[in-house]
């Protein structure tokens, strides 16, 4: 599976977007995770650590507390998988533009070559 899939994969669920949600204000730990969250502390956990295998959260420990952030390395891949298509988009925008600036400007395009 490639770092872009693993990372949509990840997205696909609304808990995990939520806990993303949750993480950009800060560093959280699991117990403060599942108190905003309907679902069970091992839920929790297994959310995190898919997370976390698609580089989206990263952990440290503080003594016994494991606190969880934001880990941008995931979102730089998916950002850049956007961007192919974007990219794709803005060429097929300048190309266009590109056709319609050579049609005259007294004569709308749609009527280029109309002969009637």
């Amino acid at each position: 599976m490639t770092d872009a899939a693993r990372v949509l994969e990840a997205l696909g669920d609304s808990s995990r977007r939520r806990l993303l949600d949750l993480l950009r204000g800060g560093e959280r730990t699991v117990r403060e995770l599942t108190e905003a969250l309907p679902v069970s502390q091992s839920a929790v956990s297994q959310h995190l650590r898919v997370l976390r295998e698609a580089d989206l959260v990263a952990v440290r420990a503080e003594g016994t507390r494991r606190l969880y952030r934001i880990d941008r390395t995931g979102f730089g891949c998916l950002r850049a998988y956007v961007d192919q298509f974007w990219d794709d988009v803005l060429d097929a925008f300048t190309a266009y533009a590109s056709d319609e600036s050579d049609q005259p400007a007294d004569q709308p395009a749609d009527q280029q070559g109309d002969l009637r």
